[in-house]
Parts: C-alpha cells; structure tokens; sequence
C-alpha cells in the first residue's frame, strides 16, 4: 500500500492553527471554551506534544479535560496524542465523537481519514474529506488529502484494468503518470489543536 497523505500539508495547516488555537473566536457558540490561559495544562500539553513528550501530554491534557470536558482543542490534542502512541482506536473513538460533537470543524475529519487511509480504506478516507470540506471549503490539507485519495483510487482501477488486460498501453501509462503524483509518504495526523468555530 503506498502511504498518500500529505505529512507537510498537515503539519503546515495545523502548526498554523496552533498560534490561533490559545484564545477562542467570540462565534464560538458550540463550546465552553474560553480563551487560553497563560501556563495552564493544555499549553503544557501542547508543549510537551511537540515535543514529542507523548506521555507527558497526555497527562497534562488528561488534566485539562478534567474540568473541561466537552473542550475541542483538548479532545482533539488527546486524539493527536493517541494517533501518535499508535493507540489509532482510541484516536479513531475521539476523532468520531468530535465529528459528532462538532461537525463544523474539518481537522477532525482529516485525521480520521488519514487513519482510514493508512488502513487502506480509501472510500471511507475520501467521504471524510468531503466532509472536511463542506466543514472548511478553504481548509487546505483537506483539498490536499482528498487529492492524493482520488488519484490512489485512481491507481488502484488503473491496476485492476491491467489486469483484464495486460497488454492495453494507454492504462498503463495512465497508470504510471498517476503513480507518479503519488508521493512515497507517510500518512500522519494533524500536530495541532483544533480552533473551534
């Protein structure tokens, strides 16, 4: 299988919405989340997260949570946690319930399909970067993502042509030039915190 999201794309558009994620929009009507507060639990988690302190920030957002519980940046950094740890049902199980909770947030989304993705599930991973991006149409990863989903598809029905019939040139270079904008990466999760809406 080769891997098809883009690590770059994700860890670009996520780092960005880390700056933005420690105070909150004054639209924020679906949470409880106030603005961030200096050297609280959740900006040690995130510290630690980036850090690659896994353990730490799970700790640190375990606390943050405690008296937050329904906070998306917190949920969302937990589930980033959790993707990192290879712990991907208990990433999954969070990422499903903040697509529940909160459907207008694309990063939610995006990270369930990379999961999907590296499971192989490419149509599972494209109808939830669909849902990214009626959630965001200008998150960017998203776009990105569904892009590198559609041209796996693509191989894998150019592959099964090849084989009904092996000898038909013009699958084969479609095949090949499809492969070529399939880049060998690594699928990976989001490495910030979600800014809710």
């Amino acid at each position: 299988m080769s891997p098809i999201l883009n690590r770059a794309a994700c860890t670009r558009c996520v780092m960005a919405l880390c700056v933005a994620l420690l105070t909150v929009a004054a639209s924020a009507q679906t949470t409880v989340i106030g603005p961030a507060l200096p050297n609280n639990d959740f900006q040690e988690a995130s510290i630690l997260y980036r850090t690659g302190k896994y353990d730490g920030a799970l700790e640190r957002v375990d606390a943050w949570l405690q008296t937050r519980p329904k906070d998306a940046r917190g949920r969302f950094l937990r589930g980033m946690i959790f993707t990192q740890q290879k712990k991907l049902d208990d990433a999954t199980r969070i990422y499903t319930e903040l697509t529940q909770d909160f459907p207008e947030l694309p990063e939610p989304y995006n990270n369930l399909a990379v999961i999907y993705a590296d499971k192989g599930d490419f149509d599972k991973a494209r109808t939830l970067l669909e849902s990214a991006v009626r959630a965001n149409a200008a998150f960017t990863a998203a776009h990105e993502n569904l892009g590198d989903i559609h041209a796996r598809l693509a191989a894998v029905s150019y592959e099964k042509a090849l084989k009904l019939d092996a000898t038909n040139k013009a699958v084969s270079a479609k095949l090949k030039a499809v492969n070529d904008m399939i880049p060998a990466r690594t699928p990976a999760a989001s490495v910030a915190p979600v800014k809710p809406k």
